[in-house]
């Protein structure tokens, strides 16, 4: 690949549409548009030839296109013609989380996606409401969502596994908070005040950025023999996430967006 010239991202190019393409990405190269993508292009933006775009593919930064050629108003071909940005590194954040129903299981990874997480695992547990997952259809989802947030890389959306063997298969460098909403008071709800996790702002304080996944339970939480498998591996922390008990998706939007805070690149 050519040397990039020097960066000419701008706050203006907020307006241009931005895709994610699979092409090699290089000054004067061509990248051909599937149908999915000339059909936004051309029939819902209604855009002609010599329009701009930006592009971006996950390994080689994001490039200001035009519209060279429409074929028939359902695809056509962009000519690479300026750099933008170059790829950087998002922070090792991976997240963990029982599948929901159909609008709230993406409602998560829309959200996973917008708050920087690279790789998002559904977990299958004692209470997971639904076992059907269209990993395919929530890549897509991850996809437009990286595309309307100015990310350049899109998170990896992976089959459901049962809990237990994602922890099974647990690569003991990267640490994995669990949020753990209940007390240890089995005769009331939700296990009373006693026992309940520290909080994940007051775990995070003096740890250093490195390798981490967050994990959310379903609605109803985690059963007893699944929060004991938990808290007895040496790289799982349960924590809180304050005095109310949050749905799954409010859940795992929170305890990202204290992690990204604390740990990931909202400070710099």
């Amino acid at each position: 690949m050519r040397d990039a010239p020097a960066c000419l991202y701008t706050g203006a190019m907020s307006a241009t549409p931005r895709l994610f393409v699979k092409a090699d990405l290089m000054m004067d190269g061509p990248v051909a548009l599937d149908t999915e993508q000339g059909n936004y292009l051309f029939r819902v933006l209604r855009l002609e030839q010599g329009a701009p775009v930006r592009v971006f593919n996950g390994r080689h930064g994001e490039w200001r296109a035009v519209i060279e050629q429409k074929l028939g108003g359902k695809t056509g071909l962009l000519r690479v013609t300026d750099f933008l940005r170059a790829q950087g590194d998002l922070p090792d954040l991976h997240l963990l989380f029982a599948p929901l129903k159909k609008t709230r299981t993406d409602f998560v990874v829309e959200k996973a996606t917008e708050l920087g997480v690279t790789v998002i695992q559904p977990v299958i547990t004692e209470r997971t409401q639904t076992h059907r997952v269209n990993v395919s259809r929530l890549n897509k989802v991850a996809l437009e969502a990286a595309e309307q947030t100015e990310r350049l890389t899109t998170p990896q959306v992976l089959d459901p596994q049962p809990l237990f063997q994602s922890l099974q298969s647990w690569p003991k460098i990267r640490a994995l908070y669990f949020a753990d909403e209940a007390g240890s008071d089995d005769h009331k709800p939700w296990g009373g005040e006693n026992g309940r996790a520290t909080t994940f702002p007051k775990v995070l304080e003096g740890k250093t950025p490195g390798p981490s996944a967050i994990l959310i339970g379903p609605e109803g939480g985690f059963s007893e023999s699944e929060r004991t498998l938990l808290r007895e591996q040496e790289f799982v922390t349960p924590v809180g996430l304050g005095p109310r008990i949050l749905r799954a998706e409010t859940a795992a939007v929170a305890a990202l967006t204290i992690w990204q805070s604390r740990l990931g690149d909202w400070q710099q």
